[in-house]
């Protein structure tokens, strides 16, 4: 089960207490209370892997571990460790608590308000959320002229909580798009090394599945419906993952009575919600072309190049269909 969609709570490690000790040996007295270890902080980090998400499903309260409090005779107390969590490449990050600590590279700080606040989009891209409390100071810090045996000491600071949503959004050069059933996990399989599950009944694919064609990253999003944009079939869970694609391979099955009006349904779907996504470059393929006669797959073909001048006929079981759609995924990665 794919997890693109969770709020988690997010808390750096507090500072740990100053320490009020003195010098006990002969002529050597004094304030030699440590500071206390400032808290570790909490960052996300970019990592290939989609499934990476999955590990908040159980776990939702994170921490980072705190600072240790002061010691005698000078020595402070460690800092509490950082606290590394990996998200997959994609993951747009929200903050639902005002504004929120962000570090993209130590020479770059600024303060994000509530709402977006940044994407992951490259592997060991590093961001920190949630900053780790400072240390309190030992009494040694509160010494003077008129206090020479101070018993002041400072407690650590907490460290910053938020919480977080976490929503995957799948990077891929193209999207492959179309009503359920319509024949995208097979093309996909075809096309790739990609082991989607296939069948012959609608809804078979219930989360992306990504499949690589030399340099290019195709993406299968489960099948839309009719209203997708407002919730309905798996709604709007999976329109977001065709965002960021830059190309878009719509696939109506040649059994349909009316592919014009399955074209119709899908790009009203994309138009509502997003007109960036609508107007994205796309590529019409009247799947299954094997299982309708030749007459059949001709007069669809040209119903749909009436409302699109990019259609073509593919099946996964004709040799000759499938080299057309390779030759269009290498025109696409030679201008990469």
């Amino acid at each position: 089960m794919l997890i693109d969609d969770i709020t988690i709570k997010i808390k750096a490690g507090d500072g740990g207490r100053g320490a009020v000790a003195f010098n006990k040996n002969k002529m050597s007295l004094g304030p030699v209370g440590g500071d206390g270890g400032n808290g570790g902080s909490v960052y996300f980090e970019g990592v290939s892997d989609l499934s990476a998400l999955a590990q908040f499903r159980y776990k939702k309260d994170i921490k980072a571990k705190d600072g240790a409090n002061g010691k005698r005779q000078f020595n402070d107390g460690p800092d509490g460790d950082d606290l590394v969590l990996k998200v997959p490449v994609g993951t747009v990050i929200h903050n639902f608590d005002g504004s929120a600590s962000l570090t993209i590279n130590p020479e770059q700080s600024r303060r994000i308000e509530t709402g977006k606040i940044e994407e992951i989009i490259k592997i060991g891209q590093r961001i920190s959320v949630a900053r780790g409390g400072r240390g309190g100071k030992g009494n040694f810090k509160f010494r003077s002229s008129t206090n020479t045996s101070p018993r002041q000491f400072q407690f650590g600071a907490p460290g910053e909580s938020f919480n977080i949503r976490l929503e995957l959004k799948l990077i891929a050069d193209i999207g492959l798009i179309g009503l359920p059933n319509a024949g995208k996990s097979s093309l996909l399989n075809e096309l790739t090394k990609a082991k989607s599950k296939v069948a012959s009944y609608p809804f078979t694919t219930l989360e992306p599945n990504l499949g690589v064609y030399y340099e290019l990253i195709l993406a299968d999003i489960p099948g839309l419906i009719e209203g997708a944009s407002a919730g309905k079939g798996l709604g709007v869970k999976f329109l977001r993952h065709v965002e960021r694609t830059k190309i878009l391979f719509h696939l109506i099955s040649a059994e349909s009575e009316n592919p014009e009006k399955d074209y119709g349904i899908i790009k009203k779907e994309l138009e509502h919600y997003s007109k960036e996504l609508a107007e994205k470059t796309e590529y019409v393929f009247l799947s299954k072309s094997d299982v309708v006669p030749a007459e059949e797959i001709k007069k669809k073909i040209t119903a749909l190049k009436k409302i699109h001048k990019n259609v073509f006929a593919v099946s996964v079981c004709n040799w000759d269909s499938l080299e057309k759609v390779k030759s269009i995924l290498n025109k696409i990665k030679a201008k990469k």
